[in-house]
């Protein structure tokens, strides 16, 4: 083990000084003798390096916590006819009418993180047309609320999104919660109480959320 290296003091450095071998030479005029004398200058301790390290700033690291998941515009598979939905309509005259959402005004995006977990699930069971389906109930602590689970297939009134790349990755959306949902995105999130899927930036919903991201304020 080596011994610790310690710096020397001021009081050291003047003994050190005094106690160091002289060197003398007399100088002589036509008058006077004058002897001069310098000292040989003490050794001082080899100095010590210090490695110095980078360290990732706070606000750096926070702006690197606060992008966004990549994300797509899910490619739109299937949608339901306004003619089939009108039958069913006729055959139940309790259901309530329907804000029929074209084609055209379907969008939903959906972070690659999202696509690789369905990826996994229709992976998993063995079953290409295996989705997740979101929809929208009413309750919560804001009016609305959203609701995901695992489908084994498509109905006739869902629409059907895809990520463009990464499949099979389905979202099966009814035809009444896609004029709720319309613009959002799905994502997959892993955290410390869990991992689960959920509904990010809904175009319909207020910033006054219920801080669980499930219950959430349609806009006026």
């Amino acid at each position: 083990m080596h011994a610790a290296r310690h710096t020397p003091s001021s009081a050291s450095l003047l003994r050190r000084l005094v106690a160091a071998p002289r060197t003398c030479r007399a100088i002589s005029s036509s008058s006077s003798l004058a002897v001069t004398c310098t000292h040989a200058a003490p050794s001082l301790p080899p100095r010590v390096r210090v490695d110095r390290r980078t360290f990732v700033s706070t606000s750096t690291l926070r702006a690197a916590l606060a992008q966004k998941p990549k994300a797509a515009h899910a490619e739109l598979v299937a949608y339901p006819s306004p003619s089939s939905l009108r039958t069913e309509e006729d055959e139940d005259e309790d259901a309530p009418d329907v804000d029929y959402v074209p084609p055209r005004e379907a969008v939903l995006s959906l972070t690659d993180r999202a696509a690789e977990q369905l990826r996994s699930v229709a992976q998993r069971d063995k079953n290409p047309d295996a989705a997740l389906r979101v929809s929208v109930e009413s309750g919560g602590c804001h009016g609305y609320q959203y609701k995901m689970v695992l489908a084994k297939e498509r109905q006739q009134d869902d629409y059907h999104f895809s990520h463009p790349r990464i499949k099979p990755s389905n979202i099966y959306v009814d035809v009444v919660s896609m004029a709720l949902l319309k613009g959002s995105t799905i994502d997959f999130a892993t955290e410390l109480i869990g991992s689960s899927f959920r509904v990010v930036d809904n175009p319909q919903a207020t910033d006054n959320g219920c801080g669980c991201g499930v219950s959430w304020e349609l806009k006026a």
